[in-house]
């Protein structure tokens, strides 16, 4: 199992991002994906998750602001973030689960500066 992520870069506070990741190899139709992001000198934390029947889960400092999507067909979640914060800065983690199997991106750096 691989995940692609794409998406991260600068914004100003305020602005928009939105971060796709798709999974490829043997995926399981049961399975959570979703997006963790570790900030400098913290713990990796999650951010959103979605289930394949659609359930979703977010840590409270983004809820209404961040939004997380997924299509099925493709293997594909993307996790849209608006009114974003310097404190929203950090790498963020696409992530699978699936048969209690963990498994990662790369990581894409998100980064909200003026």
């Amino acid at each position: 199992v691989q995940l692609a992520e794409s998406g991260g870069g600068l914004v100003q506070p305020g602005g928009s991002l939105r971060l796709p990741c798709a999974a490829s190899g043997s995926i399981l139709r049961i399975n959570t994906m979703g997006w963790y992001r570790q900030a400098p000198g913290k713990q990796r934390e999650l951010v959103a998750r979605i289930t394949s029947g659609g359930s979703t889960t977010f840590v409270s400092s983004v809820k209404g602001r961040f939004t997380i999507s997924r299509d099925n067909a493709k293997n594909t979640v993307s996790l849209q973030m608006n009114s974003l914060k310097p404190e929203d800065t950090a790498l963020y983690y696409c992530n699978l689960v699936m048969l209690n199997s963990n498994y990662w991106g790369q990581g894409t750096q998100v980064t909200v500066s003026s």
